[in-house]
């Protein structure tokens, strides 16, 4: 069984959408998309700097663009179950039919907006912690006041806060953390910081048109399946101030006996942390088209897989 996921906020990097929008097709899409949202998706992909697509409300539509243009490249797909890091998660809603493309596009950038916004009313960020166990770890961090914004297994968990709770976890390290790495985002997403984001996400929940999912799809909140769409979206819009039980998504998928995973692209840290949570599960990150031919080997020798 295979489970096609997406990453999130985070995994883009300058120019990463150039060779995808050599693709047939590809860029008359992408400038469709870019009309419907208005924001140049291709400019961002391809010329813009690290800076530029470290902005929340320019970063999120474009993984969202990405994910969405490198699964379609893949052909007819057909996973076992879907799932999203944070943002991935509304690529996952498209994955599972619950949204369509153009109407999960306009959502993420409402998204990326309204937690700009809130992430501007204090400087706040996010540092990844590696190593360590979490019962060590979530009471350490809390005792500095920071939020255990996403608990993704395999040995790591990020933190979420402001820049001086930070700074004091830099030097105070949990016992067993190896490393604490800032990550690449403007805001302490999935904590109290990002609550006016909701209200905004919640007026603009009631203008969509949803369905429900096609396909498993496996919630960050706690790791379970979500049967109705309506309940898909509530989800979505509640998740931006509450933590990414990453770590539960992936028990799920071993119960429901995932053999491979493929990540679209931006792909990478999602199956770094299957690979090393997931003994035995195949996996694939799709960087570059060149990756194409070995993501469709693999959806063909898994995704009729019980």
């Amino acid at each position: 069984m295979l489970v096609l996921v997406a990453p999130g906020q985070g995994a883009q990097t300058p120019g990463f959408l150039t060779p995808w929008l050599d693709l047939p097709g590809a860029a008359d899409r992408v400038a469709a998309w870019s009309e419907a949202i208005g924001l140049d998706l291709a400019h961002y992909g391809t010329k813009a700097d690290a800076d530029e697509i470290r902005d929340t409300a320019v970063a999120q539509p474009l993984l969202v663009a990405a994910g969405l243009l490198s699964a379609s490249a893949l052909g007819d797909v057909n996973p076992g179950a879907v799932a999203g890091h944070s943002v991935g998660e509304i690529t996952a809603a498209a994955f599972a039919g619950v949204l369509d493309e153009t109407a999960a596009l306009k959502f993420v950038r409402t998204r990326g907006l309204a937690m700009a916004e809130a992430a501007a009313v204090t400087e706040t960020g996010m540092s990844a912690l590696l190593g360590g166990e979490p019962e060590v770890t979530v009471p350490h961090l809390e005792r500095l006041g920071l939020t255990p914004a996403n608990v993704n297994g395999a040995g790591q968990i990020v933190a979420a806060g402001t820049m001086e709770q930070l700074a004091a976890l830099e030097a105070d390290k949990p016992e067993g953390v190896r490393r604490v790495v800032a990550l690449k985002v403007a805001g302490a997403f999935h904590t109290h910081h990002m609550a006016p984001a909701v209200a905004t996400l919640e007026e603009a929940a009631k203008g969509l048109s949803v369905a429900d999912p096609a396909v498993p799809y496996v919630s960050n909140k706690d790791g379970q399946t979500v049967a109705t769409g309506a309940e898909v979206v509530a989800r979505l819009v509640g998740q931006v101030a509450n933590p990414v039980r990453w770590d539960l998504c992936m028990e799920t998928f071993q119960q429901l006996g995932v053999t491979a995973l493929v990540e679209v692209c931006p792909g990478g840290t999602l199956t770094g942390l299957a690979k090393r949570a997931l003994p035995g599960v195949a996996t694939l990150a799709l960087k570059t088209p060149d990756d194409l031919e070995a993501a469709r080997t693999l959806l063909t020798e898994h995704a009729t897989q019980a």
